[in-house]
Formats: structure tokens, C-alpha cells, sequence
């Protein structure tokens, strides 16, 4: 469904960022991409909906490809008809507005009348707690409260690829995984394609068919997600183990240095 074939992506004409970035995503399936802070993953995503041009950056190189359409020069309105729905990190409410306003909002621009009321009712299937709220405005939700009111605002749109950027950010351990499980859900039941960027590896890499590892703009490690899991570094680099145990901080920054996954 969608090739990222080969990117670099450059902001303000001077500052590299991404440097070669390759991912495929296919229908149906769940792809993590990882990394630390800094390490592209955000602007990845926002090549892929059309969002760099907001920030002074563009695809100077390689092409992005959704089924036989490129998509690299697209701008954000015509990729997000096409089904690509970018929830962006820190939730992006609209605050002064009640919870169903919002979801209203998101739905304009993709139909009315009879499809609005059955987006609003699948909504509400997945998240019961968003139409309890319904009438509340979202600045006094919760953190895990708005981050399903994104997903939900999202889904209005009835997406055929959704990307996720950092849902877990912030949340109680028990939020996350109802969230996820409810990502999870989504992709079952309605077929639809996630790239889910995430710190949180392990969260990730539980829901996920593959995934990626980013690290200084380019895609060090790649493989299914059960065998990611497995992976010692991996489980170095994100749970601080090793096979002597646990590792301090200044040998985990020594290890990032190693990038042994380069080798």
C-alpha cells in the first residue's frame, strides 16, 4: 500500500534530516517505526502526509509511493483524501471546543449527513468514554482522554492508512495499553494500515506485524516485529538490560555510540 523508497528530506535548504529512508507498509498491517528522540521518525510521517511544506522542509530525493500514485509533491488536503491521516504528537485539540465539536470538525471535509452519524457511532464503539464525554469541553479532558478523542477525530475520516505519532506519550501505563489495544482493534476489524511511531519499543513491537529502528535519519534495523522483540540490542537500547542484567546510563549512551546495529 505505501513504499517509502530511498528519501532524504531536507528543512530550510541547509538542515539534513532524513537520509535515505526506505519502509513499506502493506494493507492490513501494523508497522512500528522506532527511535530515540531526533532520530526522523516525526519527519517521516510528515513527508508521507504532505506536512513537511508547513515546515520549510521537502522530499529532495527518493519518491513516496501510495498504490500507483507518488505522492512526494501531493499537498497535505489532496494525500489526506487519498485516506492518509497523520495524528500528530502532543494531540493537537481543539481545546475551546466539546468533544463531539471536535470530532464534527474532522468530518467536514469528508462527507455528511448519514456518514457523519455512523463515523460518530464507530467512534463511540471504540471509545464508550468519548461519548459519555461528548458534551464536555476537551480542555478539561484527561491526557489518555484526549489522546482518544485523536484517534477517534482521526477515524472520522474513515482512514485507510493511519499514522500515529507517539500515542503513548504521557500516559499511565493502563491507558496505554487500552489504547493500543484499541489500535489493535481498528486494524482487525476495519483492515486498515498503521505506521505507528513510538518510543515505548515493547508496546509497539507487541501490536506490530514489522517495524523499523531509525537512528540519525536513517533505518539502522529492520525485521519482523516478534523477532525485533528478541533482539538483544533492541532490548538493550529500550529496556536497559543486558545479559549481565541491568545497565547503567553511561553504558547505555556508550552502547547508542557503538550502534552495533550498523555493523
Amino acid at each position: 500500500m505505501l513504499q517509502v523508497n530511498n528519501i532524504e528530506v531536507i528543512y530550510s535548504g541547509c538542515i539534513f534530516v532524513l537520509k535515505g529512508v526506505s519502509l513499506r507498509v502493506a494493507e492490513g498491517q501494523i508497522v512500528s517505526l522506532l527511535g530515540a528522540n531526533g532520530a526522523g521518525k516525526s519527519t517521516a510521517l510528515k513527508a508521507i502526509s504532505g506536512l513537511l511544506k508547513v515546515e520549510e522542509g521537502e522530499v529532495t530525493a527518493g519518491e513516496i509511493m501510495f498504490e500507483r500514485d507518488r505522492i512526494d509533491r501531493f499537498p497535505p488536503e489532496k494525500i489526506a483524501r487519498m485516506g492518509i491521516i497523520q495524528v500528530m504528537e502532543g494531540r493537537q485539540i481543539l481545546e475551546h471546543l466539546t468533544t463531539e465539536e471536535n470530532l464534527l470538525v474532522a468530518a467536514r471535509p469528508f462527507g455528511k449527513g448519514i456518514r457523519v452519524k455512523a463515523g460518530l457511532e464507530l467512534v463511540y464503539d471504540y471509545f464508550p468514554k468519548l461519548k459519555e464525554l461528548r458534551h464536555r469541553i476537551v480542555g478539561y479532558l484527561s491526557g489518555g482522554e484526549q489522546q482518544m478523542l485523536v484517534i477517534g477525530r482521526a477515524l472520522m475520516s474513515r482512514p485507510r492508512l493511519l499514522m500515529l505519532d507517539e500515542p503513548s506519550l504521557g500516559l499511565a501505563p493502563i491507558v496505554v495499553e487500552a489504547i493500543f489495544e484499541v489500535i489493535r482493534k481498528i486494524r482487525d476489524e476495519q483492515n486498515t494500515a498503521i505506521l505507528l511511531v513510538e518510543q515505548n519499543a515493547m508496546a509497539a513491537l507487541s501490536i506490530a506485524d514489522y517495524g523499523y529502528v531509525m537512528e540519525g535519519g536513517k533505518i539502522v534495523l529492520d525485521d519482523k516485529a516478534e523477532d525485533l522483540k528478541e533482539n538483544k540490542d533492541i532490548q538493550e537500547f529500550y529496556l536497559g538490560f543486558s545479559e549481565l542484567g541491568r545497565k547503567s546510563f553511561r553504558e547505555g549512551k556508550r552502547y547508542a555510540r557503538r550502534k552495533r546495529w550498523l555493523g
